[in-house]
Formats: structure tokens, sequence, C-alpha cells
């Protein structure tokens, strides 16, 4: 089994590290090409390319500048300990245990715009580039989906090669997940979808909907959970399984 989960916009570099274990991503080298292609665009394209203020244009116009390989300790991050958005408020990596972090290595995948997947413990630079970013990155390449292609769904398909429960729960977000390929990836896919209460109905609301599906990645984490039905007793933060709303592949968890 496996699970994904998307990146995060905000990072944090500061903290202290809870492990100092780590890893390298696989796909270092596609990330460099891509550095290569930003380190070029100018601060007005790099502007109209992501939407963003001239302070975060700035930002990470010097981020692509300084990002370098190779990575060691002193210049990256565990991903997992890096990225510090609702998702990973949910996840709360910093109260994982040693056997917290070795489950999650093996289970848990990040997707990302420039490393492609991750595992908890590769190493990263800073960097902002969002999956649904239209990078024109050649002339028969114009987005990054086009740029990830089949790698990401191939380097999934590699580790489902080894696994005996071949599901992936896919706690993504929609941008992300279409980074993924499911009709080639050799696995049945699990949608956990959370709503709240509200005014009498049941409506996904995001801000609580991206915490609890870090809550559940932390809940499957820290249980060890191996069986998908496992799943279902997710009772984190008042969420419970909705069976009469919830489908075969999509499971609806509710509270409220």
């Amino acid at each position: 089994m496996k699970i994904v989960i998307s990146p995060a916009k905000t990072l944090d570099f500061e903290s202290p590290l809870k492990t100092k274990e780590h890893s390298d991503s696989i796909f270092l080298k596609e990330a460099e090409q891509l550095i290569g292609k930003l380190r070029k665009l100018s601060r007005p394209k790099l502007s109209k390319l992501m939407g963003i203020s001239p302070q975060l244009v700035e930002l990470n116009h010097e981020r692509y500048q300084n990002w370098n390989l190779p990575f060691n300790t002193d210049n990256a991050r565990p991903a997992i300990q890096t990225f510090k958005g609702d998702v990973y408020i949910g996840l709360d990596a910093p109260s994982f245990k040693k056997t917290d972090f070795t489950f999650a290595q093996k289970h848990l995948r990040i997707l990302s715009g420039l490393y492609g997947l991750l595992k908890p413990l590769d190493l990263m630079q800073a960097y902002r580039l969002e999956m649904g970013t239209k990078l024109n990155y050649s002339t028969k390449v114009k987005n990054l989906y086009q740029f990830w292609n089949d790698k990401i769904t191939d380097a999934l398909n590699e580790e489902f090669a080894n696994e005996k429960n071949k599901y992936l729960i896919n706690l993504a977000s929609n941008e992300y997940f279409k980074s993924i390929k499911p009709k080639k990836l050799d696995a049945e896919i699990i949608t956990p979808n959370f709503k709240d209460n509200k005014n009498g109905q049941y409506k996904v609301i995001s801000f609580f909907a991206k915490k609890a599906r870090g809550s559940m990645t932390a809940f499957i984490v820290k249980n060890k959970i191996k069986s998908i039905e496992d799943i279902k007793a997710f009772d984190t933060d008042g969420y419970i399984f909705n069976k009469e709303l919830s489908g075969e592949k999509e499971w609806v968890f509710t509270r409220g």
C-alpha cells in the first residue's frame, strides 16, 4: 500500500530536525533540468508564469539561482520536515517516532512539481513550482504534466511490483493527482474525501479537508496500517466513515 499527498508552498528550513536520517530523490536529474529552465526566466516572466507578488518573485528567483547538486545535510533538508502547509499541520511530523519515519519512508510519497515523487526523508532544497504551472519546457512539452508524462506512474509501478497489497490511497489534491495516470497504474486507487456539516448539508471545506488528509496520513503511519479496511476506523478530529455517502473507491468521512 502506498499513500500520496501534495507538497506545500510554505517551507521550513529553520526548526530542529526530529530525525537526521535522509535519502535521495530518484528524480534529481529531472529536477536539475527544470531548474535550468527556471533560472533563465526573467523576474517579469516568473511573475506572469506563477501569478505571484514581486516579493515572492525575488525570493524564488534567488532560490533557483542558489539551487545546486549534490544535496547534503548542510544545503538541503528532508521533505517531510520541510513542507509546512495545511496538510502538514494534520500530519504533524514533529510528533513522529523513529518507527513512524521508517513506516512513512516505505509507504508515503509526496508529489512535487519540481521533484516529481519524493520519499518523506528525501533531501530537498527550497523551491516553488506547482504541478499546474504551464511551464513551456520545449516545443513539445508545454506544461509539467507533459514533462513528467509517465515517469511518476512508472516509478510507483516499480514500487508496487514488490507489494502484496496493491492499493494507492489518494490523499493528494486534484492538481497533483493528475500527474499520475490511473489507467497505467498497477494498483487500485482509493480516494478518501472529508466533509463537514454546514447548514444541514455535508460539504467539503478546503482548510478542514486539507488538514484531514494529513491527519489520515498520520493515522495510517502511526498505527502501521497495511489493510485498507482498517483505514475506515479513522476518527481524528471527529470524522467518521460514512457508509451511505461512500462508494467502492471513493470513501467519505463526515463530521458534525
